[in-house]
């Protein structure tokens, strides 16, 4: 008796049918079994569950040849169909029974394999005893047909229950070593070989791939690397190529010729697979356009695996168009294999709703506005926070984006006129930042942008990023417009090399853990701005001060720095109004080989009073002032003055401290350079030692500001080292005296109390009062010599005649059983001034 069996499957768009021969009977006690061979054993054993629960109906026999049906057709059917029903259960009960009902190797298939295609398939039939699967139908027993007996089920790209996503097929791409390997390999040979024959190829690549999503991944690799865009035939100087053979042959394609080759493809493997028509954000998408009415320009791919429909785009995987130079660029790009469709919808919106894949699905007006984001910005784990519209007007002359990471990551931006064209310029931006016209600031886990457009007009906003721990170029992540009515009215921002604003992501590895100024602009009051930054570990710093307008050489007298262990300080003085930008760079304090990082910049501005170029630092600072990190290594402690700047009202001030491992000292006092002095400036120090504290006594000749300098040698016989600077800032008006000019015979223990000053009235008696360890003798010589008494405190004194005429008094001193005096120290006699 001729029949036919007729198999419909749930949840696949296609129909699978085979014919039974004359000799094939169905009686009442039993029926021959039909199974489909369905092998959507996936990599993994989850994805194989999931594919346990497809359902597959029973095969209904009637003869074809008959108008009505034979006696006992319903009761034959009816089995037919419950047997069909155990059969189809145990087809998806586990890979065991998978295994039984396929041949023992791929490349052994039944000759009577029907290919499938996007319209319509046969699956090929084998033909099992029923007791090979009575015990899996038993067990079974409680599944049902999801379809009435007849009725035909449409292609549908829904599935019901839970959505695989991509990380369910594979956890990485590094699990397709092996597949991907071969691919290139293999796609080397045959086209060395010029073999063009899809079959061929496709079985060539697909060797040794040990299930379906293996062999999808083959084809979709050799697409990749082995197909070029077909930028000619997309600009019309040369006919585009479609056609498979056509593709193969010349080595690229458009878009359609991707899509095709890759169905083409599948279907060798049995893998279904369809073309999907639909607009993309590619090559040719104009920012803003309306796509109503608007021919769809591009074609993808979807593919059914494990009864659920995946996207996947293996031209927009090859590379990239270069606009500028019409040109393809080469770039494989993993993210648009099997790209989730929440990702996917962000760039390609098909024609036909069922095939965005989504719960929800979207409008063409909401794709439109939809901000592009490129495969990085997934790739990287970004998150948008703001806006949600790739259209952005700015108020009050200002607009905000937004972006959130998981992992440290660096950002830069690129802000220009409009242009047209989506895909214009470059994908990878390198470390500098082309704009002054935003403000770009990181924190912990999020990205700020504050977009200051300079006149009204449209722009374009490209927004690059990498991981923090690459050094690679910076790509390009996502694009916005942006729409200024009316700008606002704002000085110039100095450039920003360094890419964002504030602490960087890096600055926590490089030992600063916190910030006395954030992100946000910083105002400099009165012209002043000091800045602190934690740190975990000692560190050395340099800073960088920058504005517009600014010299070089100025910028350096508007820095002094302070150097602690566990905290860096930065004292700012703004000389002119506007921006200013502070870059700080720190390595560790020992590592002397290791180069300065950036770890922070912020900027300053100053809208009110400036410092004038008298107040400025004095030059020449170093990098250390004020007690720090180098004087507690060298065993200088206990300051008076634990800041680095300085300030007296009266012109003169005393600094104390500590030689706990009894140093030689030096020190230095300097001003502004090229400025005329009747006294050297050396002549305003004056240091007594005693045990081991230190008094550095300083008497400033004029307003201004001046450097005091400390140095130590570290080892006997070795040079001096710089030790620290103070920054002595004096307001009086009225010239303080200089102290006496000291010579080598001053030593420790040796203390001044009168005079303290170096410039002695003339006839006039003056009171000497000094300690001189260890003297038998101590004498003040001028035009006589006046011998200094010991009183019962130690301390030599006597009343001297400073005389007329005289240039100097000498304070010496004999020790031991010696005569020969040493001079300690000479005091000047102002000269009267001889009337005419």
């Amino acid at each position: 008796m001729s029949a036919t069996v007729a198999v419909q499957k749930f949840a696949f768009p296609f129909s699978c049918a085979a014919r039974l021969s004359q000799q094939d009977e169905v009686t009442k006690k039993g029926c021959m079994q039909t199974k489909a061979v369905v092998l959507h054993d996936l990599q993994e054993d989850s994805i194989l569950s999931e594919t346990r629960r497809v359902a597959v109906t029973g095969a209904l026999v009637h003869d074809e040849n008959q108008a009505k049906p034979p006696p006992g057709g319903d009761v034959a059917a009816a089995q037919v169909l419950v047997c069909a029903e155990a059969s189809q259960s145990a087809v998806h009960s586990r890979r065991g029974v998978f295994e039984k009902l396929t041949v023992d190797s791929e490349d052994q298939r039944p000759v009577a394999k029907r290919q499938l295609s996007s319209e319509s398939a046969a699956r090929t039939i084998t033909v099992v005893k029923k007791s090979a699967v009575r015990q899996e139908a038993e067990e079974h027993r409680h599944l049902k047909p999801k379809a009435h007996l007849g009725q035909r089920v449409l292609p549908c790209p829904v599935v019901a229950g839970k959505r695989r996503r991509r990380k369910d097929l594979f956890p990485n791409s590094e699990v397709f070593h092996r597949v991907d390997s071969h691919v290139i390999r293999a796609g080397e040979e045959l086209k060395e070989k010029c073999v063009h024959d899809v079959k061929t190829i496709v079985q060539s690549i697909t060797q040794g791939a040990r299930n379906e999503l293996e062999r999808l991944r083959a084809i979709w690799v050799w697409l990749c690397h082995n197909i070029e865009y077909d930028v000619s035939g997309y600009l019309g100087h040369s006919e585009k190529l479609s056609s498979p053979e056509e593709v193969i042959a010349a080595g690229r394609g458009v878009c359609c010729g991707y899509s095709s080759l890759c169905t083409e493809m599948c279907r060798e493997v049995g893998i279904e697979c369809q073309e999907v028509p639909g607009h993309s954000k590619g090559i040719g998408y104009r920012q803003g356009q309306s796509l109503k009415n608007v021919k769809s320009d591009h074609l993808w791919n979807a593919v059914l695996l494990g009864g659920q429909w995946f996207l996947l785009d293996a031209c927009w995987g090859a590379g990239r168009v270069d606009t500028e130079h019409e040109s393809f660029v080469k770039r494989f790009d993993d993210f648009y294999f099997l790209t989730d469709p929440e990702e996917f919808i962000d760039s390609h919106f098909p024609d036909e709703e069922k095939w965005q894949l989504l719960d929800g699905p979207i409008t063409l007006e909401e794709f439109e506005r939809k901000v592009f984001k490129t495969s990085a910005f997934f790739t990287m784990g970004l998150r948008l926070i703001q806006p949600h519209h790739s259209h952005i007007v700015t108020d009050d002359g200002e607009a905000n984006v937004s972006l959130g990471f998981s992992r440290p990551s660096t950002f830069t931006y690129e802000i220009t006129h409009h242009q047209d064209l989506l895909h214009c310029g470059s994908s990878e931006q390198k470390e500098s930042s082309s704009s002054s016209y935003g403000l770009l600031t990181v924190s912990h886990r999020s990205m700020k942008l504050q977009l200051l457009p300079p006149a009204s007009g449209m722009y374009d906003v490209k927004v690059f990023a990498r991981p923090e721990s690459t050094t690679t170029h910076l790509v390009w992540v996502c694009s916005f417009t942006v729409e200024c009515p009316t700008p606002r009215a704002m000085e110039e921002i100095p450039e920003n090399p360094f890419l964002s604003w504030g602490l960087q992501p890096v600055a926590g590895s490089l030992g600063v853990t916190g910030s006395s100024q954030g992100s946000e602009v910083a105002e400099a009051q009165e012209g002043v701005f000091e800045l602190a930054l934690k740190t975990s570990r000692p560190l050395m710093v340099l800073c960088e001060l920058v504005h517009p307008q600014l010299e070089a050489a100025v910028a350096k007298r508007c820095l002094a720095t302070q150097i602690q262990p566990d905290v860096l300080t930065c004292h700012v003085l703004c000389p002119l109004r506007g921006f200013y930008r502070l870059s700080v760079f720190v390595r560790d304090y020992e590592k002397t080989e290791v180069k300065f990082q950036n770890t922070a910049n912020f900027l300053l501005h100053c809208k009110g009073k400036v410092i004038g170029p008298d107040a400025l630092f004095p030059p020449n600072l170093g990098s250390a002032c004020g007690p720090g990190t180098r004087t507690s290594e060298a065993g200088l402690s206990k300051f008076s003055h634990t800041t680095a700047l300085v300030s007296t009202q009266q012109g003169k001030c005393n600094i104390t401290f500590h030689n706990q491992r009894d140093l030689e000292l030096h020190t230095v006092l300097s001003g502004e350079e090229g400025k005329p002095a009747a006294i050297p400036l050396s002549r305003y120090l004056f240091c007594t030692y005693t045990d081991s504290k230190v008094t550095v006594s300083v008497s400033l000749p004029d307003v201004g500001a001046y450097r005091l300098g400390l140095y130590a040698k570290i080892t006997p016989g070795g040079d001096f080292n710089a030790m620290c600077d103070f920054v002595l800032r004096n307001s009086c008006d009225q010239p303080g005296p200089p102290f006496p000019c000291v010579y080598s015979a001053w030593r420790k223990g040796c203390v001044l109390f009168e005079p303290r000053v170096g410039l002695l009235e003339p006839l006039s008696w003056v009171r000497f009062r000094v300690r001189v360890p260890g003297a038998q003798r101590v004498s003040v010589v001028g035009e006589t010599r006046t011998d200094l008494k010991l009183n019962k405190s130690r301390v030599w004194e006597a009343d001297v005649f400073s005389g007329n005429g005289l240039q100097q008094l000498k304070l010496a001193a004999a020790s031991g059983e010696s005569s020969d005096m040493a001079v300690l120290m000479t005091f000047d006699i102002k000269q009267l001034e001889r009337e005419v």
